[in-house]
């Protein structure tokens, strides 16, 4: 069974991606953090095949924990995705540059996340 990992500080929003990515009928398991450090600790203990990860966070910010998970080989190729409220044209660029699989933008609209997660093989 595959892991995703769900990385936001609101457990509300942990829950709703959880939701929307049950509806794809995936089987997985799912693992959360509330912030880039409590990720960085999941990532590290366990094996994970996708990434759910908010950008504004307490203690470690998504884009870095992005920035820390690009510059390790073993997780170079892990697929992640943002998934923020962060809709700046300029945020989506750096977190594509930085190395972001795809870039979702909350509130999370069910079609549009749908879409995205078939293009990813986990």
């Amino acid at each position: 069974m595959k892991t995703v990992l769900v990385v936001d500080d609101s457990r509300i929003m942990r829950n709703i991606v959880k939701n929307t990515f049950s509806e794809l009928k995936t089987p997985c398991r799912f693992l959360e953090a509330g912030n880039g450090r409590e990720a960085l600790q999941m990532v590290k203990a366990n094996t994970v095949h996708l990434i759910l990860l908010d950008w504004n966070m307490p203690e470690l910010s998504g884009i870095d924990f992005l920035k820390y998970v690009r510059s390790q080989d073993q997780y170079k190729e892990l697929p992640v995705i943002m998934v923020t409220s962060e809709s700046a044209k300029y945020n989506v660029i750096e977190a594509l540059k930085t190395g972001a699989t795809d870039y979702i933008i909350k509130p999370v609209n069910e079609k549009v996340f749908t879409e995205k997660l078939s293009k990813i093989t986990i």
